[in-house]
């Protein structure tokens, strides 16, 4: 039985280490990349880092046709506000279904999960010549206003109230005069951060990956978000192409992801500490 047990804990820990394998050979490959000149990346791959890492650094950040600066700074800007407000919004939005009693809540519950089906793509149109009536074309606000609404989100957020979130503790909060804004930010967070750091993470790095809308939105050089830089730096003509600069480009666009996992992963891993235990 010993015997056996230790053969599948053997098995299991050669298929985990050869997924985790193949998740990080890619970034691998990427960094040393971006260490790596145009003329060496297009004689093939390298396991040994170049030695082009500053100078590549140095033509992305003082490429004249790419403001990348303001492009981090855009990104940044657009895909921080989008989580706050996906995530906060939400989370209220569920915390509504899940702690009021009214006629009509499993109409609404319904509604905002069936959203999920909808594409994106499909409502793009439309959603430009909103904003170009508006007169927001070329501005950040329809980028991070509509991120308010976030069904996945808020989907993701009832079911992790409706298994951690008693509704005992919301009852004790009003009984003792907690009005419902007081007790959803000081009662209702904390119990639910672990939830609230995985949603954050996800929704900050969709809307830092999002190139369609932004491309269609953004038009000013120095308003443009990375992604967009990246695709333009790919598609510059065969004299301007330099894969070391688009490999360093690519690299730091991750940088940011990378942090805010760090910084959110240790609520995580606190919430799945509490949730053992509880257990």
């Amino acid at each position: 039985m010993g015997k056996m047990m230790n053969i599948k804990k053997a098995v299991a820990y050669v298929f985990l280490s050869l997924l985790a394998f193949l998740c990080l050979f890619f970034f691998y490959c990427l960094i040393i990349n971006a260490t790596r000149s145009h003329p060496e990346i297009s004689k093939g791959f390298s396991f040994i880092p170049g030695k082009s890492f500053g100078s590549n650094l140095y033509n992305v950040l003082h490429n004249k046709n790419l403001p990348v600066i303001y492009g981090i700074v855009n990104s940044l800007l657009i895909a921080g506000s989008s989580a706050a407000l996906a995530v906060y919004v939400s989370a209220l939005t569920a915390y509504a279904i899940h702690a009021y009693e009214f006629k009509l809540r499993n109409v609404v519950y319904l509604f905002i999960v069936l959203i999920m089906m909808i594409p994106n793509q499909v409502t793009t149109l439309g959603f430009l010549r909103l904003i170009n009536r508006m007169g927001l074309m070329d501005s950040f606000v329809p980028l991070i206003l509509p991120s308010m609404a976030a069904p996945v989100v808020f989907y993701f957020m009832v079911s992790y109230f409706e298994s951690n979130l008693p509704l005992e503790i919301i009852e004790s909060a009003r009984i003792d005069g907690s009005h419902e804004f007081y007790t959803f930010n000081t009662i209702v967070i904390p119990i639910v951060k672990p939830a609230l750091a995985v949603q954050g993470i996800f929704a900050f790095v969709a809307s830092w990956n999002n190139y369609f809308v932004p491309s269609l939105v953004l038009k000013s050089n120095a308003k443009k978000t990375l992604p967009i830089l990246i695709a333009q730096l790919r598609s510059a003509d065969f004299l301007k192409f330099d894969m070391g600069q688009v490999y360093m480009l690519i690299t730091i666009a991750i940088v940011p992801v990378a942090i805010i996992y760090l910084c959110l992963s240790k609520f995580i891993i606190g919430g799945v500490t509490a949730g053992s235990v509880k257990g």
